[in-house]
């Protein structure tokens, strides 16, 4: 029996084709019981959660970007996705001439992905681009969604973190692609008594008396995360793929992180009244929002009340934010803070703690991630194709 052909149609930013496009990885996934997505609001925004979504042309990141997408079918069903974007403000920042390509989704069928790829770097190469780099969403800042699983299929991700079949990885290799840069995650056991080593070294550093730390307040959330970002910004500036977080992202970061957020497991250390370090780990959300595949659905709406309903017996943390400033390194003032979240998460019960994304070539993140007594589980890879 012939296969059918495969037609391949591009929705524009701002097209209502972009909904099948955004709705599309659920039937990929349908069942897998890690496959865990954002909410739908998160692309296609919502009036009732106040969000703007990504695939939507109000939101901001579209101030700095040209995007469009392609959906392919074959015999009218949808066999594959991927979108084409000009980050400017990326580009600019790193004096390059990249074009990413992301969203990319696709049933078990190599030509399907083939002929989405070839779209897609069509499209970057008649922009002047030099490279082609992907996955992620729209593309590869440090801070968005991005990369592909090549290692740890069998764990479920964590908040923002991917998830997709073990064929993705050998078909963008199959198609010339090639690895850019791997990011890793570590995990460690909570309730594990804390290294020895790593209580000596932060009673040393308790000790002098220009060190202090402190919480997030709740009351001053925004202010608390815009200082976050701050601090971050400055930490990770020299880091592959770095793009500063503005402060219009670190209000959504913040807005979105609201209803999960427990302030113990946020903490600043300043040196001599100066912020000097962060460590913002979270409880994630993706524990309540991962699909159960019941009768009754897996609207936002009913992933949402799971997470209302569960928020105060989410069992895991994810480490997102962890950053000294460069004048302050080598003190020991990661170590406090990390020892003060650890007896902090230790009294609230918490199991487990996953630190990612960290760049497999960070040893100033991955050697204080191993002293604290985590160790590696998950690499994610992000790829590169030369357009010249």
């Amino acid at each position: 029996m012939p296969t059918l052909p495969i037609t391949v149609e591009e929705i524009p930013l701002g097209s209502p084709q972009i909904k099948p496009f955004a709705y599309f990885p659920w039937r990929i996934y349908h069942g897998d019981p890690h496959w865990t997505p954002p909410l739908m609001s998160d692309y296609l925004g919502s009036r009732l959660l106040g969000t703007l979504g990504l695939l939507t042309p109000q939101h901001p990141y579209h101030e700095h970007a040209e995007v469009t997408h392609w959906l392919a079918r074959r015999g009218g069903e949808p066999v594959g996705r991927i979108s084409a974007a000009i980050n400017h403000r990326f580009n600019e920042f790193h004096q390059s001439a990249i074009g990413f390509f992301g969203f990319f989704e696709v049933i078990e069928d190599y030509e399907v992905a083939r002929v989405l790829l070839d779209r897609a770097r069509e499209w970057i190469r008649g922009k002047g681009m030099k490279v082609m780099r992907g996955p992620g969403e729209y593309s590869n800042a440090t801070h968005e969604r991005q990369a592909i699983l090549v290692d740890g299929f069998e764990y479920d991700p964590t908040v923002d973190l991917t998830h997709n079949p073990r064929y993705y990885p050998e078909f963008l290799e199959r198609y010339g692609l090639r690895k850019a840069k791997d990011y890793v995650a570590y995990t460690l056991r909570v309730q594990d008594p804390a290294p020895e080593r790593l209580v000596q070294l932060a009673e040393r550093v308790r000790q002098r008396r220009d060190i202090e730390t402190r919480v997030l307040e709740m009351k001053d959330l925004v202010e608390g995360i815009r200082l976050v970002i701050q601090i971050y910004n400055e930490a990770w500036a020299n880091n592959w793929g770095f793009l500063p977080i503005t402060q219009g992202e670190a209000d959504t970061v913040a807005e979105m992180l609201r209803p999960i957020i427990d302030p113990g497991l946020c903490r600043f250390a300043y040196v001599n009244g100066e912020p000097a370090a962060v460590l913002g780990a979270f409880p994630d959300p993706y524990f309540a929002l991962r699909p159960r595949w019941k009768w009754y659905g897996d609207s936002d709406l009913v992933r949402m009340a799971r997470v209302l309903a569960l928020r105060r017996h989410i069992p895991r943390i994810r480490l997102i934010f962890y950053g000294v400033r460069p004048q302050f390194r080598r003190l020991g003032i990661d170590a406090l803070l990390f020892l003060e979240a650890k007896e902090y998460a230790m009294q609230k019960g918490y199991q487990e703690c996953e630190p990612s994304m960290l760049l497999e070539d960070n040893v100033l993140i991955l050697r204080p991630s191993e002293f604290m007594g985590a160790h590696y589980y998950k690499t994610w890879r992000i790829y590169d194709l030369a357009l010249e």
